[in-house]
């Protein structure tokens, strides 16, 4: 399977750039998995495709202002540094009332950023509210950043930090809150969970008067998730890794629904991985947390999934293989020729599909 099979051509001006003033004013392509349909409706319509007893998954996660711009304090260098997932307190007291913890990191330049280079941010090296030294470089080229500073690290961060939009959109976000779901929770991602961005508090309350229930799980979406696939062959490609979390009561939710024969529909790709990285071979979710790397591409069997609320995704991603194995490759490219033909928009703050 060649990463060149999930090649599609798409004009630039259908990448949305902007969010919508109504989040569930977004378009909806629903795929019909049993007769091949394509439908088009609003998102505000979304409800209709819902049953009694169906669950919606959504992943709570919140986007944390994860790109940071620094100085070298020894040159005055420039330098880019973004969050990809904490590891913790190093165990080390650096002394002056100040903390420090550990991030996996992706940096720019990194050849300004060898061991022990130092990195101030908000400020000189004697007076910055936040300073960095890199201790490791990973093989893939990240790097561990043991970060010092006074106070609460997310305070520091809200005050210092931006929000990392994807390359593609190139318009100032004027509100961060856009770029969060309306029911994001636990700090920690890199970038949103988009599928999610479409939903209002007045359409969950119409998920649940359509007889539908809503469960949680939270997996920190990194930087990886939306990496190039570099190699030709689909199969070599390594997802990078990301932490995710299931309360037991959640699980207990979910497996209730699939056992009572109702439709697991997840919110988003991120969803999707995070139950099938913790359904056994039974098909029961787990409760708990950890690390996953899951990649799902055409030829994955789905655990638990049933159904999918995503948005349009990048040739030749690995979002795109996602939606290709519950879909069907052929499928999906069709759909997105069509969704290209009628001016859907693409991408973090485009349009929606279900797929069911």
């Amino acid at each position: 399977m060649k990463t060149s099979d999930f090649y599609y051509e798409l004009p630039e001006e259908l990448i949305a750039q902007d969010p919508l003033e109504d989040r569930s004013a977004s378009r909806l392509m629903v795929l019909d998995r049993s007769d091949g349909s394509i439908t088009h409706r609003s998102f505000r319509d979304i409800c209709e495709y819902l049953k009694p007893g169906d669950c919606l998954v959504r992943n709570n996660t919140r986007v944390i202002p994860a790109r940071l711009l620094g100085i070298k304090p020894d040159t005055g260098a420039h330098v880019e540094v973004f969050l990809l997932k904490r590891l913790g307190s190093d165990g080390q007291d650096s002394g002056d009332n100040a903390r420090s913890n550990v991030w996996e990191t992706l940096v720019r330049p990194g050849k300004k950023l060898r061991p022990g280079a130092q990195v101030v941010f908000g400020g000189s090296a004697k007076d910055a509210p936040l300073a960095g030294e890199i201790l490791e470089v990973l093989p893939d080229g990240n790097r561990l950043v043991r970060f010092t500073y006074e106070g609460i690290f997310e305070e520091v961060l809200d005050r210092l930090g931006q929000t990392p939009l994807p390359p593609y959109i190139h318009h100032e976000l004027k509100d961060r809150n856009r770029y969060q779901t309306v029911y994001a929770k636990y700090d920690g991602s890199a970038a949103a969970p988009t599928a999610g961005l479409h939903f209002t508090e007045e359409l969950f309350d119409k998920v649940r008067a359509a007889g539908a229930e809503i469960a949680e799980v939270t997996l920190h979406v990194g930087l990886g998730t939306f990496r190039p696939v570099k190699v030709d062959d689909v199969t070599e490609h390594h997802m990078h890794s990301e932490w995710y979390r299931i309360l037991p009561e959640e699980a207990k939710k979910i497996n209730r629904c699939k056992a009572n024969g109702g439709r697991i529909i997840c919110v988003g790709t991120t969803s999707c991985r995070t139950v099938e990285s913790a359904t056994d071979t039974d098909g029961i979710l787990q409760p708990g947390e950890g690390d996953t790397d899951i990649f799902i591409y055409p030829g994955y069997s789905f655990k638990l999934t049933d159904a999918l609320i995503t948005n349009f995704h990048l040739p030749e991603s690995t979002l795109l293989m996602l939606v290709s194995a519950l879909a069907g490759r052929d499928f999906i490219l069709n759909a997105y020729a069509e969704a290209v033909r009628e001016r859907y928009r693409f991408f973090s703050f485009g349009d929606a599909m279900l797929i069911q």
